[in-house]
């Protein structure tokens, strides 16, 4: 199967530490990306079958640290941490066909956006006011009068011609 950009090989009953998920702990999620079951290899993933698992906990991975030192003319330094938010889920049966009509919510990653979400977004979007003429600018400094009022009426602004070089004899 695979979640959170990963592929995990599983069985029922296995214990896995996954990306974080939008669900709470005790709830039945079902991952519909299965790339293999048996003998069978889904191009790219297996109509229909999908992996129920039950969340067992929200927990944070170990931590790993960045330690930056830049040296020769300025010496500094910088740590960084980072853990990283993981989701514990057990696996609790595997489905070869039929997981279309489980019932069973469908694993979402936490930072995803939500298909009700965005359906209630839609009409705000909709709802916009129409936006206004934007008002005619003011000349800057370095234009003349002549170039401003040309601009104005739609006219591209003249400039002189450049003088040429005079060649010495």
């Amino acid at each position: 199967m695979k979640t959170g950009g990963k592929q995990y090989k599983v069985a029922s009953g296995d214990v896995l530490r996954v990306e974080k998920l939008a669900a709470d702990a005790g709830e039945t999620v079902q991952f519909n990306d299965v790339l293999m079951i048996g003998s069978t290899v889904g191009a790219p993933f297996v109509e229909g079958a999908g992996v129920q698992a039950e969340v067992i906990d929200q927990i944070k991975g170990e931590k790993t640290i960045n330690f930056v030192r830049r040296r020769r003319k300025h010496s500094s330094k910088r740590t960084k941490g980072h853990r990283q938010q993981l989701t514990l889920v057990r696996v609790t049966e595997l489905l070869e066909s039929g997981a279309d009509k489980s019932g069973v919510k469908a694993a979402v990653g936490a930072g995803s956006v939500s298909s009700a979400a965005m359906a209630a977004a839609a009409p705000a979007a909709a709802a916009k006011p129409e936006k206004k003429a934007a008002a005619p600018k003011a000349r800057s400094r370095g234009q003349g009068r002549r170039r401003a009022g040309r601009a104005e009426a739609g006219q591209p602004a003249r400039r002189r011609p450049r003088r040429q070089a005079r060649r010495s004899q």
